[in-house]
Parts: structure tokens; C-alpha cells; sequence
């Protein structure tokens, strides 16, 4: 008896055409909130028919990854499916749950990034702890709480796990909001750059659990608005 063989699949033109440009979002080429080029424009540059890159472009929208303005053009909407189903349960969940979250994966973040950090990751730390300085100097606190999610995405970011930095990138987003709109005493304010500080320093110096340590303290000052503890 002969074996059987498989049918062969071959993906439409347009199935071939979403999965290119769902590589050109999750690359970043075409980062969230960008607009993406005309219909015009990329059926000239993809030598595809117009009706095709409707077909994909329609698809791409269905995802959640692309949003349709009408009369403005095409936005990125979200970067994967993954990141937009994390965004929704991220944004609509208490704020308790997200910041245990944030602890948990702050702490074994922090931890990695010690044992792999780079010198350009140390310098680009170094950078967003001077920003966050002048911004609470003119205490700017919508500001202050941009920098710091951004602070905090570069520590994970160290660590060098892609799929780590991806699903906090979504939490980051729910904990911005968050610290935004909470009440910073100049107490709080304070000892939340210092513990910034000694992050940095334990980054530096590779300690793991010297970092893992700071980072469990600054989410738990950012939940409680207390000292934590010494």
C-alpha cells in the first residue's frame, strides 16, 4: 500500500501579504501609532493588486493590530495579537492584581538584567534616572510617571528575555495610568528616586538579589505610598 501524501496548502496572496505586514509591526518598522503608507503607496512598492492589499489590510484590522480612520488613513494599532488581548486584560483589571503582577515580574526581571546587562544598557538606565530627576524637580507628575514606566522597561529590556519584555510592555502601559493619578508626598517622592538609584547601582554591580530586592521594595512603595522597609 502506498503512503498517502498530504494535500499542498498554498496560502492566498493576501493570507502572504498579511503575514509581511504583521513582520513589518512586530519588528517595529511600523511601530503603534504610526500610519501606515496609503493603499496607492503599497501596492506600488508590494507589486500586488489593489484588491489584495484591501484583502490583508482588512484581515490586519479584523486582528485589533491596525485600526481604519476614515478620511485619516491606517494606524498601528497594537504590535501582536498577544499584545492587544494583554492590553485589554491589563487595563480592565484592579489595581492590586496589577501591581502584584508588576512585582512579580519586576523582581525576576531585575534579577536577570544584574546577570546580563550591557554597558548601553547601564548608560540608557543612567539617562532615564537623570530625566526623572528634572522632571520632579519641576514636579511634573504625569511626566515623572512616563519616565519611570520607561525606566522600568529598559530594566526588564537588560534581561535580554524578548517575550518577558513584550508582555510587560502591555503591563507597563495599566501601572502608568496608575502611578499617574496616585498622590506623591515629597517623603514618597524621595525615597522612590533613592531606591531608583540603588537599582541602578545593584544593576552595575551584577547583584541579583540585590536587585531583585530593590525592585520588590519600589513596587511596594508605589502600592502603599509608605517607607518601605530599611
Amino acid at each position: 500500500m502506498n503512503d498517502l501524501r498530504a494535500p499542498r496548502r498554498v496560502a492566498s496572496l493576501s493570507a502572504q501579504l498579511v503575514d509581511t505586514l504583521r513582520e513589518q509591526i512586530s519588528s517595529g518598522e511600523w511601530p503603534v501609532g504610526m500610519r501606515i503608507p496609503p493603499e496607492h503607496d503599497l501596492v506600488k512598492q508590494l507589486g500586488v493588486g489593489r484588491t489584495t492589499v484591501r484583502e490583508a489590510l482588512g484581515a490586519l484590522v479584523h486582528m485589533g493590530l491596525l485600526e481604519a480612520r476614515k478620511g485619516d488613513g491606517t494606524y498601528v494599532r497594537s504590535s501582536s495579537e498577544m499584545h492587544l488581548a494583554l492590553m485589554r486584560r491589563a487595563t480592565t483589571s484592579r489595581r492590586s492584581d496589577v501591581l502584584e503582577l508588576r512585582a512579580v515580574l519586576e523582581e525576576y526581571a531585575s534579577g536577570l538584567a544584574a546577570s546580563r546587562r550591557s554597558e548601553d544598557d547601564l548608560t540608557r538606565l543612567q539617562e532615564l534616572l537623570d530625566e526623572a530627576e528634572t522632571a520632579a524637580e519641576a514636579q511634573e507628575v504625569t511626566t515623572i510617571a512616563e519616565i519611570d514606566a520607561r525606566f522600568h522597561q529598559a530594566v526588564v529590556t537588560a534581561g535580554g528575555n524578548s517575550l518577558l519584555t513584550e508582555v510587560y510592555d502591555v503591563l507597563s502601559v495599566a501601572v502608568t495610568e496608575q502611578i499617574g493619578a496616585m498622590p506623591w508626598s515629597t517623603v514618597t517622592a524621595a525615597e522612590h528616586a533613592v531606591l531608583h538609584r540603588r537599582l541602578v547601582d545593584a544593576i552595575a554591580a551584577q547583584d541579583e538579589v540585590g536587585a531583585r530586592y530593590c525592585a520588590t521594595e519600589i513596587v511596594k512603595l508605589t502600592e502603599t505610598g509608605t517607607e518601605p522597609r530599611k
